[in-house]
Order: structure tokens, then sequence, then C-alpha cells
């Protein structure tokens, strides 16, 4: 069973690799290896560490953190969402999703958007997300990836 724990700055180094072999792993002809290389490119330090701030969250098989996930509290936005490319197919991503929706309710928040990758949109979709339309997803790094912007109402 996955335990979800509230990340620590002591986490950000894990949550940084589960999202590099995330993308490593599953984002594979959604996306261009280029684009991958830089999209993983760095470490924790260089910026991923700050969203430890936020409502970010780690979800333990064990001792072994194998999934993150976040709620950025600013836009409604749930984001970071990885799975260890091993851990895939167990549920551990709609268990963190659910997370995620359950403190986003608690919190009076009453509609949820995200952008989905486009090896994901089919997953969100699954759980009741909406959206059709292509964009662009700019990080702040200057990366830009094409995304399908989603949205959920959860009353």
């Amino acid at each position: 069973m996955l335990a979800i724990k509230r990340a620590t700055p002591q986490d950000a180094t894990a949550a940084f690799e589960i999202r590099r072999e995330a993308i490593l792993g599953q984002c594979i002809g959604a996306y261009t290896a280029e684009q991958m290389a830089l999209w993983t490119r760095g470490a924790a330090e260089d910026g991923y560490s700050v969203l430890m701030e936020k409502p970010f969250y780690l979800g333990w098989l064990n001792d072994t953190p194998v999934a993150t996930g976040m709620l950025d509290l600013d836009n409604n936005e749930i984001g970071a969402l990885f799975v260890l490319p091993e851990f895939t197919g167990r549920g551990f991503g709609k268990v963190m999703l659910d997370h995620l929706e359950d403190v986003a309710r608690a919190l009076a928040i009453e509609e949820v958007v995200l952008d989905a990758t486009l090896n994901a949109e089919s997953f969100y979709r699954g759980f009741g997300y909406v959206g059709d339309e292509r964009a662009v997803y700019r990080s702040p790094s200057g990366l830009e990836l094409a995304c399908i912007p989603m949205t959920k109402r959860l009353v």
C-alpha cells in the first residue's frame, strides 16, 4: 500500500530523481529525445527544491519513495505527478491523484487544473479531467513542451 507523506526539503533530491526517471521512462514517443534531455537536466538544487515549500507529497512503498505529486494553491493546479517506471501500472498514480484532489476539497477548492503531458492525457481523462486543446507549457528553465490543459470540478 502506498503511504503518502508531505515532502520536506530533505526529500527534494528523491523527488527530482522520481521526476527524471518518470520522464525518461514514460515520455518516449510523446516528446523528442532532445526535449526529454533538456527537461531532465540539472539537479534538485537548480530550482526544483523550492517546490517542497508547496503542498508537495511523496508516495512511499515501504521505505522507498516511488511517486510524487503537488498542489499549487496559487493556481489550484495539480502538478509534478510522477511515478517511477518500475512501479507504474499498480495504481500509485491514481492514489496520488486522489490524495491531491482530497487536499483540494479540504481547502474548499471547487475546480482544479493541470497541464497533462501528451503521454498522460488518457490517464487524467479516465479520472474525469476534461480538455482537448493543445497548448505549450513553458517551464521556468525556458523549455517548451506541448501539453493539454485540463480541468476537473471537485464538488
